[in-house]
């Protein structure tokens, strides 16, 4: 099979599991319900992708890659940043990845448990590109050494994980939230990012 038609199903399969994942839970997708949503039958999927998670996984490697242009025109279409426009530059960047948030958060283990090695190595090749890219920003925007731009990024990483749980906050926990009478501060992923890069930072 062509390389080219190969590249389309493949991006047929990958779209339908995300157009899935926005408005089911990921215990709820399988393999099934994505062959429905695609025009060549579930059974060719596995042309493809061996499990969901492959699927899934390869879902994040993309949303990686997109975040990955960003942040390769935000080094090269800069020349200087004050720290708070830099600060909003990566918020706005991080908004547009909302998929990528909620993976990291609440599906990565069974990601990479359940797909093969060149999978995870294909999606951790396009996380190196991330934190390459994260680390030549820092260097450049915030003016710091390769030392610290790592240690920051490896400070801003884990942080990213923990972001669509906190702004992600169903009707169960609100009602939870009162029951406990918690004081509890809801913020928006926007002020979340925002207020966590600027205390990392």
């Amino acid at each position: 099979m062509e390389k080219r038609l190969v590249d389309e199903r493949r991006e047929e399969i990958i779209n339908a599991c995300e157009k899935l994942y926005q408005k089911l839970d990921f215990k709820d997708i399988n393999m099934k319900l994505i062959g429905e949503q695609i025009s060549v039958g579930r059974t060719s999927i596995y042309n493809y992708f061996q499990t969901k998670e492959e699927i899934f996984l390869a879902l994040l490697e993309r949303e990686y890659l997109k975040w990955n242009e960003d942040l390769y025109n935000l080094l090269n279409q800069n020349e200087k940043l004050s720290k708070e426009d830099f600060i909003d530059k990566i918020t706005d960047s991080l908004l547009k990845r909302k998929i990528l948030l909620k993976l990291i958060s609440m599906n990565m283990f069974e990601m990479e448990t359940n797909s093969r090695v060149e999978n995870i190595t294909n999606f951790k090749l396009a996380f190196k590109e991330s934190v390459s890219l994260l680390e030549q920003c820092f260097c450049k925007f915030l003016n710091t050494n390769n030392m610290e731009a790592e240690k920051i990024t490896f400070t801003i990483l884990p942080f990213l994980v923990g972001i669509y749980p906190y702004t992600s906050v169903t009707n169960k926990m609100k009602e939870a939230i009162n029951r406990a009478d918690f004081q509890y501060q809801f913020y928006t992923d926007k002020e979340l990012i925002k207020m966590g890069l600027e205390k990392i930072l």
